[in-house]
């Protein structure tokens, strides 16, 4: 059953964003340095089969594997070429399965980073990504998707291009950053400074947040702040948080994260005013039944505060924002 995000967002329940894609291809075979996207030749019914785990486990949007289908990171594999091609294939995997089942559910075309530094630390232009991601999202369109889902970002700048690619292909896009650095993106966002990025673009984002990151608590804290600022208060608020926090095993990364975890994170995510939780690097299908579970069963309880984020789900990476500290992270109540 096909519908848009706004349809379902405009039904107010709290909706469930799939898991991650990457991690969980790694436990199928995936080998380090290979592209995910080279799976929707070699394997596709592996991608969609995590897709349609992801819908059982009750996901109501499922993200394309698209993340790194850009002409910038498919040049490092001979493959820029192919960036249309693949991420309509892509799309159009993900289409069969939502399209089989009875309850809607959101195909969302994943846009990742280009991987490269804008000018002047770089030699990317404005224009080159806008056409970047727009040969991306032109894809995704025409494979099925129903939104372009822009996430994982840091600069203010690739935000922009990758929205503006969005708007120029005529489809409708969310947008999340990973406050991965020490309560900001790597190249200085702040949560409450993300919805003046979109202030002069002539469309704005369905939905905006965050993503990734260092943790399920960092990622609570950074809800809280983005819920306490005013400027958002009409936008949907995303969180698509990594299943606790990495660990190296050996030679592989471990994500902390039970299902347990996961389910008591969507809790408070709901609680802190997200519309949109999901989880990232490390969810599998089953950590999102669980969460399923917890949106199904959740009744309101109090706004979150760092003391109880913690208790509940465990210690930040990143320190907690203090009164005299100038550069902190807000944790104020709305």
């Amino acid at each position: 059953m096909r519908t848009s995000l706004s349809d379902l967002l405009a039904t107010r329940k709290i909706i469930l964003a799939d898991g991650a894609t990457g991690t969980n291809y790694f436990a199928l075979g995936l080998t380090s340095g290979e592209p995910p996207e080279f799976w929707l030749d070699s394997h596709p019914e592996w991608v969609a089969d995590l897709h349609r785990r992801f819908v059982d486990a009750g996901a109501d949007i499922i993200l394309t594997n698209t993340f790194g289908c850009n002409r910038h990171r498919l040049k490092l594999h001979n493959a820029q070429a192919r960036t249309y091609e693949l991420a309509k294939k892509a799309a159009e995997i993900a289409r069969r399965v939502a399209d089989t089942c009875a309850r809607p559910v959101v195909v969302a075309g994943s846009v990742g980073p280009t991987g490269e530094l804008f000018e002047p630390l770089g030699a990317l232009t404005h224009d080159d990504a806008v056409a970047s991601f727009e040969e991306q999202i032109r894809g995704l369109k025409d494979g099925g998707a129903d939104v372009a889902w822009i996430e994982t970002m840091s600069a203010i700048e690739e935000v922009q291009a990758a929205a503006q690619a969005a708007i120029n292909v005529s489809m409708p896009y969310t947008a999340t950053c990973s406050f991965d650095t020490a309560g900001r993106t790597m190249m200085g966002l702040k949560p409450d400074g993300l919805a003046a990025v979109f202030a002069e673009l002539a469309v704005p984002p369905v939905a905006m947040g965050a993503n990734c990151g260092v943790g399920a608590s960092d990622i609570l804290v950074t809800a809280i702040e983005m819920s306490a600022t005013s400027s958002l208060s009409h936008l949907p608020i995303i969180t698509k948080g990594n299943c606790g926090i990495p660990r190296f095993e050996g030679v592989e990364i471990r994500y902390s994260g039970t299902p347990e975890l996961m389910s008591r994170y969507a809790s408070m995510a709901i609680d802190a005013g997200v519309r949109i939780v999901g989880g990232c690097c490390g969810t599998s299908p089953e950590h999102l039944a669980a969460m399923r579970a917890a949106i199904d069963k959740h009744i309101a309880g109090p706004r979150p505060t760092i003391e109880s984020i913690i208790e509940n789900i465990g210690p930040l990476t990143n320190k907690p924002p203090t009164d005299n500290d100038p550069n902190r992270r807000r944790s104020r109540r709305s």
